[in-house]
């Protein structure tokens, strides 16, 4: 029965760790919604994520889904260009 508390007590411990850690960033996260070059076509990326949140054939799909999303959490769209850098920003605040 030991062995099964320390189980539970280094779990506790992990978890407690791992919810401190998330409180503890020093910029909130944002919803503003970044329209990048993906594979061969366009894709639409919230601020801060590695994963895409959809991807499209053409640019001017993904700006409309990207708008979309930003107009819900009064947020920015940020539409990149074909090399990566920045060529409009939209703000829904």
């Amino acid at each position: 029965m030991a062995n099964g508390r320390s189980w539970l007590k280094a779990l506790l411990e992990i978890i407690k760790v791992l919810f401190e850690s998330s409180r503890d960033r020093s910029t909130p996260r944002t919803w503003h919604q970044h329209v990048v070059p993906y594979k061969n076509g366009w894709a639409v990326r919230r601020e801060g994520n590695k994963r895409i949140t959809s991807k499209h054939r053409k640019q001017s799909t993904a700006i409309r889904k990207a708008k979309r999303i930003a107009r819900k959490r009064q947020a920015d769209v940020i539409i990149h260009r074909q090399d990566g850098t920045i060529r409009d920003r939209v703000s829904f605040d």
